[in-house]
């Protein structure tokens, strides 16, 4: 039977996770502390996927390592870096094919719809961490060490989706209560459905002509930020969402660390935002859901 290790059970390890064991396989999802969804093919294990000594272990014989764990928004800079060598370390020792799940900060500003062969442009702290990181795991692909894909997502959209528009702008539309949104309300944007982003990692797992480069999720949607919240209202039969745009700066007023860390990617939200999907769709199969179905799965989250 095949055998796959998920790191990370937030809502895309935990989607990924469902889906490769609902499809007959065996997954062991490992987290600091053991958590995970109940399934009879999900093995839950407590390790820390940084302890490369560990993740070895635990990844031997594994077809693919793929990887949805990452720190606290606030502490990426110093705690990725040991996160990321020990999944990599642990895909040389042991030849599962790693899926790294990435997003799109390393390309920096862009005007025009990013395509995965655009070059690494990252202008902050945070998308030049993310372009190191895809770096060394490419490296180490080209030198023969290890089986390595990136697939990259946009914000989240879906049930428990842990982005800034779902922290904030979600559970007020619902409430019928107003919220400031740091962005040009009125600009596409691309949206990832938690369940594309977990099937474009599984898809990329199964497939060998994805080692060596990135892959895009499918968006669900490129509605504004305001068409996304009014769309959003009536699905839920809430009243129309009194949405306005903050500028990013009041989040670091707020004296929250974590809503701190968006000034420096406020150039994501404040232009068009559009993610070329074309290559993953072809190659690796993958569709997204529609976008009205993903809206029916947030009211249906919110109301149980």
């Amino acid at each position: 039977m095949s055998f796959h290790v998920v790191t990370g059970a937030g809502p895309t390890g935990t989607a990924t996770a469902l889906l490769l064991a609902g499809s007959g396989e065996r997954v062991r999802l490992v987290t600091r502390r053991g958590t995970g969804p109940e399934h009879p093919g999900i093995e839950r294990i407590a390790a820390d996927a940084a302890d490369a000594d560990a993740l070895t272990a635990l990844a031997e014989g594994a077809l693919s390592l793929v990887n949805c764990a990452a720190p606290p928004y606030h502490r990426w800079l110093t705690e990725f870096p040991p996160l990321a060598a020990g999944l990599l370390t642990a895909a040389e020792r042991t030849g599962a094919g790693y899926v790294m799940l990435g997003n799109l900060y390393g390309y920096g500003p862009v005007d025009g719809p990013l395509t995965e062969d655009l070059p690494a442009a990252p202008t902050s702290r945070k998308g030049t961490l993310r372009a190191a990181l895809w770096a060394e795991a490419l490296a180490a692909h080209r030198a023969g060490r290890a089986r390595v894909t990136e697939v990259r997502a946009s914000d989240f959209l879906g049930r428990g989706a842990t982005s800034l528009f779902g922290f904030t702008v979600v559970p007020a539309v619902l409430a019928g209560e107003p919220v400031g949104y740091p962005a040009d309300l009125d600009a596409p944007h691309s949206w990832s459905h938690l369940g594309d982003v977990a099937a474009t990692l599984v898809a990329a797992a199964r497939n060998e002509a994805s080692w060596g480069r990135a892959w895009h999720v499918p968006s669900t949607s490129e509605a504004s930020a305001r068409e996304v919240a009014r769309r959003l209202a009536a699905a839920a039969g809430a009243p129309e969402p009194a949405l306005t745009a903050v500028p990013a700066t009041e989040l670091v007023q707020l004296g929250d660390e974590i809503l701190a860390e968006v000034e420096e990617m406020a150039y994501m939200y404040d232009r068009p935002l559009r993610l070329d999907s074309t290559r993953t769709e072809e190659v690796l199969g993958v569709a997204a859901t529609p976008f009205e179905d993903v809206l029916e799965e947030i009211v249906r989250g919110a109301r149980s």
